[in-house]
């Protein structure tokens, strides 16, 4: 593994991300805020690391191949968090005593996780709102694939680094040439943003609460300016443009661009797409009739309204809240814990186990049963009419084994360092989910501040985890990984 190649190009990668740190500092400089001087000496560390690292190393040349495709993409989501974390412990703010507050908070945005520690969140300068929403959207597409778009001298090595970090069933590019392919899923990200943008100050926001919302959308990532949420505004057409967006960011961005070439007819028939919008539809309505039922709400408009909200907001791993479902009946609230494992499309911004995993998975189990019945005959795994490969088929397989593992794993010491049994198991789902909020003393109104500095890192591990889909880490855990 060539140690030298890969401190070079991770140099790069941090010198970057400091230079993103421009657009929260002239936030703060416009509002004159407290948080001028810690924005700037974050970004001036980082930038000054980066470039030092890289000007170390910038005469080495070589290829990136699987193992440093592997080794750059965790190491640069870590670094990325470190680096992250500085505006946040230079601030000075109450509510992160520790850098392992900080940490905790950036990786959150970073993955776009949305859990917090913050309690008071209106009472943050913007400069540090902002910084807190955009890791979400740096970090909602990728920010190696934003990497590999806007620095072509990677080359084929961008391919690896691309596999490593969209690691999902169905990693496929839109066109020939990485490159090509990361810039594509950009600019169609970026138009999205403009959009919602637009749309959601035409609904009342202002220009900033507009921006940072529409970067916690599109990342299903969940940070928002209130402290309540989305619930805060109270606007059914704010909402209405969230949900839109939020579906949206959950479908596999490949399919945008077979529409913008004009293969419509492809996402309609693509079956992960129709599942996902038919679980979006079925247990929306399925929620609001149990609300009725409990008398949660007196209206049908206001029981589809909140169910709607809540719904997409857990299955996308967005996180928004417009209600508190921790007040909501016990079936329901099991009902968003597993909708928390499912998540968004393969090739979205959501986090989760895949739609196509799960569809796989169940036609993996019906496939067996078949099998006990009919011992002698051969049975396939179909899903939109291809031929799912047994080596795909085993690879979900073992993905599902392996993240149940870690996540009953996790849940037990989260148990042991005292929370209670609620709390423990949905903080891990939550985090290794992307999704945020959980239920008991992690729910919607509640936050992450009062859990032990051991679990904070623990679900930190767990949030890197769920966004690199487990392999592209645990595979640096492995002695084999470094062997020559």
């Amino acid at each position: 593994m060539n140690l030298r190649l890969i401190s070079k190009i991770l140099g790069l990668f941090t010198f970057y991300t400091g230079l993103f740190m421009v657009f929260p500092l002239l936030w703060s400089i416009h509002d004159r805020g407290p948080d001028r001087i810690p924005i700037l000496l974050s970004m001036v560390i980082t930038v000054g690391l980066g470039a030092i690292t890289f000007l170390s190393f910038r005469k080495e040349r070589g290829e990136i191949f699987r193992k440093e495709g592997i080794f750059i993409v965790t190491f640069s989501w870590i670094i990325a968090a470190a680096v992250g974390a500085l505006p946040y412990h230079f601030t000075g703010i109450e509510e992160f005593p520790t850098y392992v507050d900080c940490f905790f908070e950036s990786m959150s945005g970073f993955t776009t996780t949305g859990a917090s520690v913050l309690t008071n969140i209106e009472a943050l300068p913007r400069g540090i709102l902002f910084w807190r929403s955009l890791t979400h959207w740096l970090g909602g597409m990728g920010i190696i694939v934003l990497f590999i778009a806007v620095l072509p001298f990677l080359g084929v090595g961008g391919r690896e680094l691309y596999r490593s970090e969209v690691p999902g069933p169905t990693p496929e590019g839109l066109r020939p040439r990485i490159a090509q392919t990361a810039r594509t899923l950009w600019v169609i990200y970026g138009v999205l943003t403009v959009f919602e943008t637009l749309f959601l100050m035409l609904a009342g926001m202002n220009f900033f609460e507009s921006l940072c919302h529409t970067f916690g959308t599109l990342a299903t990532g969940g940070f928002s300016t209130r402290n309540t949420s989305i619930a805060a505004y109270d606007s059914v057409a704010i909402e209405s443009i969230i949900i839109l967006f939020m579906i949206a960011a959950g479908v596999n961005f490949s399919l945008y661009y077979q529409a913008i070439q004009g293969s419509i007819k492809n996402i309609l028939k693509n079956t992960e797409f129709k599942v996902y919008i038919g679980l979006v539809a079925f247990l929306t309505t399925f929620t609001a009739i149990t609300l009725l039922l409990a008398r949660n709400y007196d209206t049908v408009g206001e029981a589809l309204r909140y169910s709607g909200f809540q719904v997409v907001s857990i299955l996308t791993t967005t996180g928004y809240a417009t209600a508190d479902f921790d007040l909501w009946p016990s079936l329901l609230r099991v009902l968003l814990v597993v909708l928390m494992f499912i998540g968004g499309c393969a090739g979205s911004t959501g986090g989760g186990m895949k739609v196509i995993r799960i569809i796989v998975l169940v036609k993996d189990g019906i496939r067996e049963i078949k099998r006990t019945i009919y011992p002698r005959s051969v049975f396939t795994i179909k899903v939109g009419g291809e031929i799912v490969k047994d080596s795909t088929a085993a690879a979900i397989r073992g993905f599902f084994i392996l993240f149940m593992l870690i996540f009953v794993a996790a849940s037990l010491i989260m148990a042991g360092l005292g929370l209670d049994p609620v709390t423990a198991v949905t903080s891990v789902a939550a985090t290794m989910g992307n999704i945020g909020p959980g239920l008991n003393q992690i729910g919607p109104t509640l936050n992450y501040a009062f859990i032990p500095l051991s679990g904070k890192i623990l679900l930190s591990f767990c949030m890197l985890l769920g966004r690199l889909e487990l392999f592209t880490v645990l595979v640096l855990l492995s002695p084999d990984f470094w062997k020559r």
